[in-house]
Parts: C-alpha cells; sequence; structure tokens
C-alpha cells in the first residue's frame, strides 16, 4: 500500500479515513488515481464533491458511505451506486442484528484493500451482473447449529463466501489455534479465496495449465478426498520445503491459492516499505546477508528482485515483533520450491497485465470497461 496525504494539509492518511484529522476536511478514495483526497461539496449539487486530488471532476460516494462501510468515491459521469469495490457486493449482513454492522465494516476495510491491489494488478474484475463467470460476495452469519449448518468461508464458481464471525477477532483466534495456522486474518482470507476465481481465469483458461501441473501438481486429483486426508493425517513432514504452508500441501488448488495469497503479501508490504524509503542494514558481522534497500517499485519488479528485498524485511519486521513481545509478523520462510511458485504465480499476473497494455479490440472493451467500473472519467 503506498502512503497518502492530505492535498489541504499534507497530514499523513491511511486508505480507510473519511476525515482529515489535522484540517478536518472530508476525504474520499479516488480509485483510479490511487489517492485519498480532500473533498470540497460543490457548489451546484449537494450530492456531489470537488476532489482536491482531481478538481476538473465531480464525484459521489458509494452508496455503503451511508454505513460508514465505504470511502471510495464514482465519477459523477458514471450512474453506478456503488463503487468498483461494493458493486460486487451480492449479500450482506442483516444490520438489525447487533455487531453486524461492526463486523461488516472490518471486512470491507479488508476488501477494499484487496481492491486496491487487484486494480493496480488490472485483474479482471467483471460481477456477476456483467458476466455470468465473474466476481461476487456473500458475507454471511451462522444461524444457530439446530437451524442451519454453519457458514463456510470459501469459494464456489466466483462466489466467495465470508463468515461474519471472521471479523471477530477472538473467534477468528480461536479457529487459528484450533486449526494449528500460525497466520490467520480477514485480509488474508481475501487473498487466499480470490486466488480460486483467478484460477479459472488466469490458468484454467490459459496455454500454461501444463506449465501449472508441473508446478503444483495435478488439480484433477479428488480434492474432497485430498483435503479430508489433510485434516486427517496433517502435512507431510517436509512440507516447509515444498510449500508456502502446510495447508498449500493439501491439494495444488490450495497450493496456488495459499502462494498466490503470499504473493500479495509480498507485493503489498513491499510497496509500504518502499513509500517509507525503508533500509535494512543489520548491525552485525553478516549484516550484508540480510541488507536490502527498497527503492523499487514491487507491481514492475521481477521475481527475483522481489525475493531479494522480502527475506531480509521478513527478518527484520520479525524481530521488531518479537521486541514488543508479538509473534512474527510473517511466520514463514520460502524455499527454493516455494519461490518457485510464487514465480508462477508473478509471471501469470504479468501475462495478463501485458496483455491489457497492449489490447486487441476485444481487450480494448475490457479496459474501457474497467475504467467505467472503477469510475473514471475516461
Amino acid at each position: 500500500m503506498k502512503l497518502f496525504e492530505c492535498q489541504n494539509c499534507g497530514h499523513p492518511l491511511y486508505l480507510e479515513n473519511t476525515t482529515c484529522s489535522s484540517c478536518g476536511l472530508r476525504l474520499g478514495y479516488l480509485p483510479v488515481r490511487e489517492k485519498v483526497s480532500a473533498l470540497k461539496p460543490d457548489k451546484d449539487d449537494k450530492d456531489l464533491w470537488r476532489a482536491l486530488a482531481a478538481p476538473k471532476g465531480r464525484y459521489r460516494f458509494c452508496a455503503n458511505a451511508a454505513y460508514e462501510v465505504c470511502n471510495w468515491m464514482i465519477s459523477a459521469e458514471h450512474k453506478e451506486a456503488y463503487c468498483a469495490a461494493c458493486r460486487h457486493n451480492r449479500t450482506i449482513p442483516d444490520l438489525s442484528v447487533p455487531d453486524n454492522l461492526a463486523h461488516w465494516r472490518r471486512i470491507e476495510i479488508a476488501k477494499h484493500r484487496l481492491f486496491y491491489t487487484l486494480i493496480k494488478l488490472r485483474l479482471p474484475l467483471a460481477t456477476k451482473n456483467e458476466d455470468p463467470d465473474g466476481l461476487a460476495f456473500d458475507f454471511l452469519a451462522s444461524a444457530a447449529p439446530a437451524i442451519a449448518p454453519p457458514v463456510m468461508t470459501g469459494h464456489a464458481n466466483g462466489l466467495i463466501t465470508i463468515n461474519l464471525a471472521e471479523a471477530d477477532d477472538a473467534e477468528r483466534e480461536r479457529q487459528r489455534h484450533q486449526m494449528g495456522e500460525p497466520y490467520r486474518t480477514l485480509l488474508g482470507h481475501f487473498r487466499h479465496e480470490i486466488a480460486h476465481y483467478y484460477w479459472s481465469r488466469l490458468v484454467a483458461e490459459s496455454d500454461r495449465l501444463d506449465e501449472f501441473r508441473t508446478v503444483f501438481g495435478d488439480e484433477r486429483r479428488d480434492y474432497a478426498s485430498a483435503l479430508q486426508r489433510h485434516y486427517d493425517n496433517g502435512p507431510p513432514a517436509d512440507w516447509p520445503t515444498h510449500f508456502v504452508t502446510a495447508y498449500a500441501s493439501a491439494h495444488p488448488w490450495e497450493d496456488f491459492a495459499e502462494t498466490w495469497a503470499h504473493y500479495f503479501h509480498m507485493i503489498d508490504t513491499l510497496e509500504t516499505a518502499h513509500a517509507f524509503g525503508l533500509t535494512v542494514h543489520p548491525k552485525v558481522s553478516k549484516g550484508s546477508h540480510f541488507a536490502t534497500k527498497i527503492d523499487f517499485d514491487p507491481y514492475r519488479a521481477e521475481m527475483d528482485r522481489i525475493i531479494e528485498a522480502w527475506l531480509p524485511l521478513t527478518f527484520a519486521m520479525n524481530s521488531i515483533n518479537r521486541s514488543m513481545g508479538q509473534p512474527d509478523l510473517y511466520p514463514f520462510l520460502p524455499g527454493p520450491t516455494a519461490i518457485a511458485k510464487l514465480t508462477y504465480v508473478h509471471d501469470r499476473i504479468r501475462a495478463q497485465r501485458e496483455r491489457l497494455a497492449n489490447p486487441s479490440s476485444a481487450l480494448r472493451a475490457m479496459v474501457a470497461g474497467l475504467r467505467q467500473r472503477i469510475g473514471s472519467p475516461g
């Protein structure tokens, strides 16, 4: 994630900020410009705003701003009620239930951070209304066990379901311990589940499926029985030499999803480190082996450069966390096989991006649709 600042007073901002704590101006995110902008009311229309980051345009808030779950803007030239992220929501929680609104807000913070990356990577973002093979989200709360089976977080044919309980810190921590996971976050869930969707779009429908099977294994293995074996027997003893996480060893689809999620962890964290101008140079005798200067854009870098910076950065971040009595921020150490898988994901995403950079007439229409979906005037 890049750094943001108020155009009125220069105060640093987070993506989710809705008001500048320094000057008090209203804030909104302009996805096409990748900027959180200070806003001033439009003089001619009380429902529209002028953005200091793009003074020639007029914008309105996503309809979900009414619930304080979204601060993304839409160009006044477009008729959509919902922003590039929220228009994919198929089901939101029952807001008459206590705590559901607070949990939904946490879910939306994670989802909007996911969409920041998806848009920046120029990945396909059709909704189910636009394309039967498009993307949609259900955010559901489990009913009492006697009434219905529990809601399972997962993906099926472009529909991603998130159990509302994942937004409850105590419940998520309980699940993390029960599943024996070193890391479990809402953003991590989104990054994992979205990978299943893009597997079908970028791998299954491509000429790189055979390569996928060489790198990850044959996804035609029975999925249900593979998961059952994983839950019954656990991962193989040597999983750290082949997979980015233990769960990735369950099946090639899960291996791809875990690898994809970690790739997103890497590029988003490295972009933040780049924005802060971070340099890692440990003051120990072999410090040069753990040194790096993060002076590059990870969205444009080669995978070798990303890994070269990632390993020293995570060593530093884990060391800082330990100084605060916290667990490692990144409790993983990708080996050569996992890095090869990360490189495959990197290459598939880059290939998609390059197709959009040099579009055919069909892809030009896709690019035009993407611009409209993220609220760009062109």
